[in-house]
């Protein structure tokens, strides 16, 4: 079999780069039928470095809600690129950005900006146990590489750590605490071990299980309030996405403190932290301080994606898209005795496989979906750009690539 040119630059990516990307969910793991380099963009498709056109459902593992190249974004982005990218000083937009924040954010009283997510949430355990003179923080979920530090928590979005995360100091681990999702009992016990100690409690959504938020966000909040901790909402996922403010808006339950990284600005690199101003207003003590936390073509970004969140029906769109095409999956699931199942909230399903699925099917399946193009990830997201004929087109390549299986 020949060599593609995707694949070369899959091989030669890991001889200098570990992982073989800066990112480690983005390094192929299945070539030569998943991609070794994606090379461009365009609505809701991608294409490789041969070619190959894929209907994609990855989004750059979300940050991309509206679509590739999506115009009013990319002009936003051009139009400001003509007035500088980084200054001294602030740019007018970081102020109209946060002024937008507070506007469609249910928690956001002052918003601050910060390049990714996981800093972000760094950002908020710092100024938590600031305002709380504590130290010890309770984190459900993966909440980033940077604050991937209990444990038994995670260190990535599908791995967990045993012990101490490898690279963490003992005396740093023990002052964080790992719980699961919706795991009340737990959670009382350990808050009423060391409650008093605790200054942040962190939560990301459990996206198979995420209906149960109904009851559990409001059980954290109450929990919170009890003890006098912050109430963060890790919202890097969930927000500009289940609803425009997130997993609090969608279920209506404010946190203190909250982040929004993917989809705020469409795939430029921006993160918010945001929440009530008499904690945010610490950050002068508490300092949180970034070159390029300012910087104007990703502002530029956000500010033309909120715009349109704002002005049309974005989230209406990803719901019912959302729904069409993973109830689809659902039924060539049926149909075609695929031993799995979706599972969450449309915005951001979960493809789980059964306990019984024979050994290496997951991973046959995902090169089937390749090899028909269909660029699939576990958490699999539709964007504004997904239109029906795109969704038609995704049904009749995948039920090609099931029937092989």
């Amino acid at each position: 079999m020949s060599v593609t040119v995707s694949q070369q630059w899959g091989e030669r990516l890991r001889k200098v780069v570990p992982w073989g990307s800066s990112t480690c969910s983005k390094s192929p793991r299945l070539m030569p039928d998943e991609p070794g380099v994606i090379v461009r963009g365009k609505g809701c498709r991608v294409w490789d470095a041969d070619g190959r056109e894929y209907i994609d459902y990855r989004n750059a593992l979300g940050p991309i809600t509206l679509g590739y190249r999506f115009p009013p974004v990319d002009e936003a982005i051009r139009k400001q690129l003509e007035s500088g990218i980084l200054f001294g000083h602030p740019h007018p937009l970081e102020g109209e950005v946060a002024e937008m924040v507070c506007e469609v954010i249910p928690c956001a009283e002052r918003a601050r900006f910060l390049k990714t997510g996981g800093e972000a949430v760094a950002a908020c355990i710092k100024l938590a146990r600031y305002h709380t003179g504590r130290e010890h923080v309770v984190q459900i979920g993966y909440n980033g590489w940077l604050n991937s530090l209990a444990r038994g928590g995670r260190v990535g979005p599908r791995q967990v750590a045993r012990s101490a995360p490898p690279g963490v100091p003992e005396p740093l681990s023990d002052l964080h605490h790992s719980a699961g999702w919706n795991n009340t009992e737990g959670l009382e016990m350990l808050f009423a071990d060391i409650g008093d100690q605790v200054a942040a409690l962190v939560v990301s959504a459990d996206y198979a299980r995420m209906p149960e938020g109904k009851t559990f966000y409001p059980f954290l909040r109450e929990l919170t309030n009890r003890y006098g901790a912050v109430l963060v909402f890790d919202e890097i996922v969930t927000g500009f996405r289940v609803a425009t403010g997130g997993i609090q808006q969608y279920f209506n339950v404010t946190p203190d403190l909250a982040v929004f990284a993917k989809g705020v600005a469409n795939g430029m690199p921006l993160s918010v932290y945001c929440g009530k101003a008499e904690i945010m207003e610490k950050l002068d003590r508490a300092i949180v301080s970034s070159t390029y936390g300012g910087e104007a073509l990703s502002l530029a970004a956000a500010k033309a994606t909120i715009e349109t969140y704002r002005t049309r029906n974005v989230i209406e769109h990803i719901w019912q898209k959302a729904e069409r095409v993973w109830s689809g999956f659902a039924d060539l699931f049926r149909q075609y005795g695929i031993p799995a199942h979706m599972k969450g909230l449309w915005p951001c399903i979960a493809i789980l496989f059964d306990g019984d699925a024979p050994e290496g099917f997951e991973a046959r399946f995902y090169r089937a979906a390749y090899r028909h193009g269909v660029s699939l990830y576990n958490i699999p997201y539709v964007t504004f750009s997904h239109q029906d004929c795109d969704l038609d087109e995704t049904l009749e390549r995948m039920e090609r690539g099931v029937k092989e299986l």
